[in-house]
């Protein structure tokens, strides 16, 4: 297991935990963030946890030219329902994120330590957000980290007060990437 200290660096994904755990410790700034994004590393840890850096292999991946719009789902967005925003909200998106309720989970990875690391990404420019609003009420949204020389996008976290609006939240994603 390898120890990060101030120094900026990653090992090589290939020397991950079966399960894929890379290294533990570090720091959230900013550029330590983007170089783990940039070679496949994400943080992932609970608050009585030191940070711990992942790369599992397989990853999941999803490409956007192959995402199937159902019937019920396209005719929700065209009913101009929602109201879609980019970037107008990140910090009630990823706030939300953290607090919403989810079947089976006591607890939440997105940390306010998190929260902040990725709140000053966004300030740097490389998070994004997508917020549903239905009337003038936030119901939904996602965020992420934008990685447009690679051509990708990580997909950190979503949520849904109402229905479908993490699917049309998503649904927009998918068109933002495109």
């Amino acid at each position: 297991m390898h120890y990060l200290t101030e120094k900026l660096w990653f090992p090589n994904p290939e020397e991950a935990t079966e399960d894929g755990l890379l290294a533990i410790g570090g720091d959230l700034l900013v550029e330590r963030l983007l170089l783990a994004y940039n070679s496949g590393i994400f943080p992932w840890f609970e608050d009585d946890q030191p940070i711990l850096w992942w790369s599992p292999d397989p990853r999941m991946v999803l490409f956007p030219e192959k995402f199937k719009v159902s019937k019920s789902l396209r005719k929700k967005i065209k009913s101009e329902k929602f109201r879609i925003t980019f970037n107008q909200n990140f910090a009630e998106v990823i706030k939300n994120c953290a607090t919403v309720l989810r079947k089976g989970q006591t607890g939440t990875w997105i940390t306010q330590e998190m929260q902040q690391a990725y709140i000053a990404l966004r300030s740097a420019g490389h998070a994004v957000s997508i917020e549903v609003w239905e009337d003038e009420k936030l119901v939904g949204g996602l965020y992420g980290i934008d990685l447009p020389k690679k051509k990708v996008f990580c997909g950190e976290s979503m949520f849904s007060l109402v229905s479908d609006a993490s699917k049309v939240a998503f649904y927009h994603l998918s068109e933002y990437v495109k």
